[in-house]
């Protein structure tokens, strides 16, 4: 128990230090302990472990990624998706685009 009690610990401090970067929109996490994140004042989607908060991969949208990403499974294959919009308040470009990324 008491590792469990450490764990849920270190997770809560980790999904903290990603959630302080968003400003206009949440994350989306998978079974797999990777949360997605597209609502910063940027241009990108990043992807961070949530056992210790570190950055594991990031792409760079077309438009400004102020937005909420979602997960989703086809035919055994999981995929992350988010809208590129842009958002006047932050001056990022504007769009119309939503991306998809099947995952490993």
């Amino acid at each position: 128990m008491e590792n469990a009690t450490k764990l849920a610990g270190t997770r809560r401090k980790s999904l903290t230090t990603i959630m302080a970067a968003l400003l206009a929109g949440s994350i989306a996490a998978t079974a797999g302990g990777v949360a997605f994140a597209t609502g910063t004042q940027d241009y990108y989607i990043r992807a961070y472990d949530v056992t210790d908060g570190h950055q594991v991969w990031e792409d760079r949208l077309p438009a400004g990624g102020q937005s909420t990403p979602m997960t989703y499974a086809i035919d055994g294959h999981q995929y992350v998706v988010t809208a590129a919009g842009g958002h006047g308040s932050f001056g990022t470009k504007r769009g119309d685009y939503v991306i998809a990324y099947k995952l490993p």
